[in-house]
């Protein structure tokens, strides 16, 4: 049953008359104890929503690199100026990434250490700065994780869903038919199935969903994770697309997971059985789509059983 289940969040004013979702104002310039850094790329995740969520140690090295590369600075010059952190700023986007990045190696070769964050999260997830990380590894420079918040963990841990075993696909295609392609790709995979998604598209994205992967496998859409309105809804696939279609586009960053096949057990006859049954109404190509995703089988391998059945 479809069920909502908004965050308990603290009330906005704590005893004292702080706000409790803000950090603490105290007027201190972390950069007056901040370490020196050894050289190398500092992989800082931020909050995603709630500005206390971030680490002692992001805040000591966000004070301390020679440079901060963000995604956009105005908003990361909010998240330093909560922490009265003055620290250089300067882009570091899709759009400029591929001028850029040799200075940024430059620098480091110069023994710099640069730090690297998203608009909000763990960067290089769904974000331009894998390419970076990837050309200072291959330049000998070290890069240094510093975890931290993730839409994408937060919305596994949230959805009740299968947590073992978990693949993230980032954003589908936006158009329907190679959306629907992507998906069908997916459908025999044996994992928790994690997709970042815009409000404006959440509701055709899950009836694509719903239609390629099965109306009733297990799903949860989860959105603005750690803020005052968060919210997880779980409910099978087609539930929560007749549920979006009808209140409309959500605002917030939404993350979508879609727990992994029922895998049936069957033998050989049991899947030819299922095979010559689908053939009489649906193409070959879309019946071995059909029964793969039923019975939890590569897709592939049943294309040419379907094939030999339909030849013999």
């Amino acid at each position: 049953m479809l069920s909502a289940m908004p965050s308990k969040i603290p009330s906005s004013t704590a005893p004292d008359g702080r706000d409790e979702n803000r950090p603490d104002r105290e007027p201190k310039t972390r950069t007056e104890t901040a370490q020196a850094l050894e050289p190398g790329l500092y992989i800082i995740a931020t909050p995603i929503g709630n500005l206390r969520d971030i680490s002692f140690r992001a805040l000591d090295t966000l004070a301390a690199v020679d440079e901060v590369l963000a995604e956009d600075t105005r908003v990361a010059r909010r998240l330093l100026d909560a922490y009265n952190i003055r620290a250089k700023l300067s882009p570091y986007h899709d759009h400029n990434g591929a001028k850029r990045r040799p200075d940024i190696l430059d620098k480091l070769a110069q023994g710099k250490a640069i730090g690297l964050i998203s608009d909000a999260g763990t960067p290089l997830v769904s974000d331009p700065g894998w390419k970076l990380s990837r050309e200072a590894l291959e330049a000998g420079h070290k890069v240094i994780p510093l975890p931290g918040a993730s839409a994408l963990l937060a919305g596994l841990v949230a959805s009740g869903l299968p947590s073992d075993r978990c693949m993230f696909c980032g954003f589908l295609p936006p158009k329907a038919g190679a959306r629907k392609t992507a998906a069908a790709a997916l459908a025999s995979v044996p994992a928790t199935l994690v997709f970042y998604e815009s409000g404006p598209r959440l509701a055709t994205c899950l009836s694509d969903l719903a239609e390629t992967l099965g109306g009733t496998r297990e799903a949860a859409v989860a959105r603005e994770l750690t803020k005052l309105f968060e919210e997880t809804r779980r409910a099978p696939l087609a539930e929560l697309a007749r549920h979006y279609a009808e209140a409309g586009p959500p605002k917030g960053e939404i993350v979508v997971l879609i727990g992994p096949p029922e895998q049936a057990e069957a033998d050989e006859a049991t899947i030819d059985a299922a095979l010559v049954d689908a053939l009489k109404s649906k193409s070959l190509k879309q019946a071995a789509a059909d029964i793969a995703v039923q019975f939890g089988l590569p897709k592939r391998n049943v294309y040419q059983r379907a094939l030999a059945l339909k030849d013999g």
